[in-house]
């Protein structure tokens, strides 16, 4: 099952509990015992028990991280933050606008690094930058004609609920 999302493995915590579990099944504790005071699953107490007899205590050792390791480093990730805070213009794009495609081209002329533009979103999301879309907006937009139309013309050609008291007309009849 593992955790809920967002929330990381303590590796060290859990290599603990293995050992501590590993402490209890040589002290003569069934593995059904051992589950129940570490409140872990007895399949785990079992697989526990398989490698500790194939492979000693060492094979309960702390796997190390998980999944791939990072491409850019904590400082990198610094790097491109102040790059992407100068703007996609200091690129040579005409717009003030990031998009994946040119954070990838930041990446690759910075650190020499391709990065799919599909996965770019990852490193932006762990920087804290999020999506925003610029608001597609005329610019021949009048203001003051549009907040006249708001508060005069809707207003005037707006359906109204009828007053209260008036009569229904339902088809069902009281008699």
């Amino acid at each position: 099952m593992g955790n809920p999302k967002g929330v990381g493995r303590d590796f060290a915590a859990l290599e603990r509990r293995r050992l501590q579990g590993v402490a209890l099944l040589e002290q003569g504790l069934s593995e059904s015992q051992v589950a129940r005071r570490l409140q872990v699953s007895h399949t785990s107490v079992n697989r526990w028990a398989q490698v500790l007899a194939k492979q000693g205590s060492k094979g309960l050792k702390q796997a190390g991280r998980a999944g791939r390791k990072p491409r850019l480093q904590a400082e990198e990730l610094k790097r491109l933050e102040q790059g992407l805070l100068k703007g996609p213009e200091a690129l040579g794009y005409e717009t003030p606008l990031w998009t994946l495609w040119r954070v990838s081209h930041l990446i690759e002329q910075e650190f020499g690094i391709r990065y799919h533009p599909g996965h770019v979103w990852k490193l932006l999301r762990q920087l804290q930058w999020s999506c925003q879309r610029p608001e597609g907006r005329a610019r021949e937009r009048d203001e003051q004609a549009i907040q006249h139309w708001k508060k005069v013309e809707w207003p005037r050609i707006k359906k109204k609920p009828k007053k209260r008291g008036a009569r229904s007309s339902s088809s069902t009849k009281v008699d």
